[in-house]
Formats: C-alpha cells, structure tokens, sequence
C-alpha cells in the first residue's frame, strides 16, 4: 500500500530557525531518487540546496516558492510506495507525542528517531499503529433494534454583513463618504480625495458630489498625497532580516569606538606592481585587499586585543591564537561576510588567492553557512566603491573591524616637498569593552605603517 512521509525542513546551519523557499526542483508526479536536490532555500546565513531522503513519487508542496517556512514545518509530501492501493497520508514524520519537531544531528530524539541533515531516521523499535476505523468490528450477539431519530434541522445563523472599509493611502488620508456616495462618485469620476465634506465631521455628502460634476472644470490644485503607486515593498526576510539583527545587536550592545588615519600606500603600489610580474604570482590577482589582508594579521600578533570576543555570559574576555578573518562581501542577496580561516598562517599570496575564491563563491551566491561563522576580526572594502572612508558596525561577537578606503592620487608632503602619492584612508572600529583607546590606536597605526612600508614586515 501507498507509503506518504513529508519531508519538514531541517536546521542547515547551527541556530537558525526558518528559511524562504527560493526554488522548486520538483513538481507533483515527479519521480525523485534518494539525495536528489529537490529544493533550493535561503536562510540567514545562505541559500542551501537539500536532497530528498526518500525514493519515491511526489504527492504535494506544501510551500510556494518566496514562503517563510520554519524549522520542523513539512515542505513536502512523497508517496514511498507508489505502486500500492491508495491510503490517507500519515502525520509529519518529525511530529511526535509531545511536539518535538528538531533536535541537534545525531541526537536521539523522542520515540526513539536519530536527527539528521534531511529529517529524522527511523526508529528504534517495533513500529506503532492507530487501529483502523473502518475495521469490522469483532463478531458478537444481534443487539436488538434500535429505532434511529431523523437528525434535527440545524439552526440557521445569520451571518453578519461585513461592509469592506476604505482602503487607507500610505500619506494617511481617507475621505469620509458612506457606500452610495462612494459609488456615485466612481460612475461620475469625480475624485473623492479633491473634495471637501460639507457634512458632519467633513463626510462627503451626495449633494458635494454633483456640484463637482456641475462645476466648471478648474486647473488641477497641487496634491501632495501619494497614493503609494510609485513606491515597492519587499518583505524583509533572508540575508537582509539577518543582516539587519546582527546590526541592531551590535549597535545596541557594544560600545563602539571609530578611528581614522590617512596613509601614503605608494610603497605598497609600487611593489604590488613589482610582484604582478613575478614569477611566483603569475596568474593571482593580487589586489590592495590582500596587503591590507595581510597587515591586520600581522598587527594583530602586537595588539591581540582586536582578535578577542567578549563573552558576558561567562563574564570573560576570550583571546583567540588564530585568525578567521571576514571579508564583508556585497552579493544580489545582500550583504554577507564569508571567513578566511586561519588566515595567519597564509602567505600573501595565499591570502591572495583564498580572496578572490572567496569572493566568486560569494558573488554566486554559494558562499555556506559554515564559511560565515565564527569570524575573530573583519576587513570591508569600501574602496571598490570609490569611498573613501566610513563608520563600519562590528558583527556580532567580533572585537574590531576595519574599513579600507579607496585609494588615490593626492598631493602629499615628502622630504619637505608637495607630491602627487597614493593616498588612502583607514577607518577602525573597535568594542571599548575589549579594546582600550591606546590598543585600537596601536593597532591601527601598525597596519597603517605596514602598507606605507611594507619592509616593516620583515621586523614581525
């Protein structure tokens, strides 16, 4: 007989509690195979393609494409044994007994079912049963005739007339009019919104009506209210709702300090050059980031205080011995912030590369959650912008970010002479719970002097 399991959308990444269907790769009918890609969703951190866990045919979607879905909540139904006789579909298969509908990978949940990426796994024990209800009864004596009642009429409820209110404009105006008055004025064209009510409390009477269509037509007054037909609303969810939580949190949870400094990177341009034609980095595209890259690594070993995350719960201040170093990266969905790990361990023609493959995944949208969790420190080029410098906001649980502007040519005092150099901004910003003044000040004047001479990285 015909086996019907529904497939509840699983937590991909540690923590997250919903995801948007972006796309179906399925459709009713379609016959799907086990780790088939069947869907394409986005959740805070990605957009994440899940397999089918089954064999089988599909009977149902259970969510439309741009639906916010929650963890647990069934997307979709599959008949396991399609060549059976047909039967009801069963209860989700994450449901159980007391409402449990997720539980951590690998963690043996209620009735016995083992959590995995795609649902649960079968469980541990002989399989349970509701008894059917349309089976016959066991055999016993002929009870006695029972004379049946005709059921009574149901009572009739009136139902309430539900009179469809004026449809409110986003400046906040509605004229007042009663229904016919309203009606009146769409079969006569007038616009209810150019007259003024010479009834109670301003409402639009019958008789305002046809003195406007009696009127002589007059020129067209300024109206300044707008009735929305040149706006867009797009509903907030995804990377931008995550986005926009983790901003709010940090904002409003660390006290954030910015410091600037203006540096001549000629130096670094000059051998940014001179390594392009290298023999060693032919074929990387070695760009500004990738020094700046390499600078906050490397200052980071004399100011570790940047690198630290301040844990209240626990009411310490954790210092870390390597560096997941973020990237903030504009994508067609958003903003995300994908992780170099252990990028001080990279040479800078490692950190070179690591960037740009990091960039392209992003820019395809197909960046992991993994790849953007539990970061220690962040670069955002707001350079590639033509920007020259900014406030940048901590992500959560990191200690300092730093914001590399765009570079220019500038005059600039040399030797006591005016110059044309290559000039570029620096902006930092750090938690004052974890980094002092003096720290943050340090800090940013070690990458500073590390691109305006990149030789002092010898002395590190």
């Amino acid at each position: 007989m015909p086996q019907f399991k529904q497939f509840p959308l699983p937590d991909t990444a540690e923590g997250l509690t919903e995801a948007d269907i972006l796309t179906w790769h399925v459709k009713p009918g379609d016959t799907v195979k086990v780790n088939q890609i069947i869907v394409e969703i986005e959740t805070a951190k990605a957009a994440v393609e899940l397999p089918c866990p089954w064999a089988g045919v599909v009977t149902e979607l259970l969510a439309e494409p741009g639906q916010t879905v929650e963890v647990g909540v069934p997307i979709i139904t599959i008949d396991t044994d399609p060549g059976g006789a047909a039967a009801p579909a069963p209860a989700p298969v994450a449901a159980e007994a007391n409402g449990s509908s997720s539980g951590k990978i690998g963690e043996e949940m209620p009735g016995g079912r083992i959590a995995t990426l795609v649902g649960y796994g079968p469980k541990s024990g002989a399989a349970k049963r509701r008894a059917r209800k349309d089976a016959p009864a066991a055999p016993a004596a002929a009870p006695a005739a029972a004379v049946v009642a005709p059921p009574a009429p149901a009572p009739v409820v009136a139902q309430p007339v539900v009179v469809a209110a004026p449809v409110q404009t986003p400046g906040g105006y509605v004229p007042l009019a009663k229904p016919p008055v309203r009606k009146l004025a769409k079969d006569l064209g007038v616009d209810l919104y150019a007259l003024t009510g010479s009834g109670p409390d301003g409402v639009i009477t019958r008789e305002d009506v046809e003195t406007a269509v009696a009127a002589p037509a007059a020129a067209p007054a300024a109206s300044y209210v707008d009735n929305g037909s040149r706006e867009r609303r797009v509903p907030i969810k995804g990377v931008r709702k995550a986005t926009a939580q983790a901003m709010v949190d940090s904002a409003f949870t660390a006290p954030h300090v910015t410091e600037f400094l203006t540096v001549d990177v000629t130096p670094m341009m000059e051998l940014r050059a001179r390594l392009k034609n290298a023999p060693e980095f032919r074929g990387v595209k070695l760009t500004p980031l990738a020094f700046c890259a390499k600078a906050i690594v490397l200052a980071a070993r004399r100011t570790p205080d940047v690198n630290a995350t301040w844990d209240a719960a626990a009411n310490e201040i954790v210092y870390k011995d390597y560096v997941h170093l973020g990237i903030a990266a504009a994508t067609p969905r958003g903003l995300v912030v994908p992780k170099v790990r252990d990028a001080d361990r990279m040479s800078l023609k490692e950190l070179a590369i690591a960037l740009d493959e990091l960039a392209t995944v992003a820019r395809e949208g197909k960046t992991s959650p993994a790849d953007m969790m539990n970061g220690t420190i962040t670069i955002t080029n707001v350079g590639v912008f033509g920007v020259d410098t900014g406030t940048p906001i901590l992500n959560p649980g990191e200690s300092a970010i730093l914001a590399l502007g765009a570079i220019r040519d500038m005059p600039w005092v040399v030797d006591g002479e005016i110059k044309i150099r290559k000039i570029c901004q620096l902006a930092l910003s750090f938690d004052h719970r974890v980094v002092d003044g003096q720290q943050g000040s340090q800090f940013l004047a070690d990458v500073g002097a590390l691109l305006a001479e990149p030789g002092i990285a010898m002395t590190y």
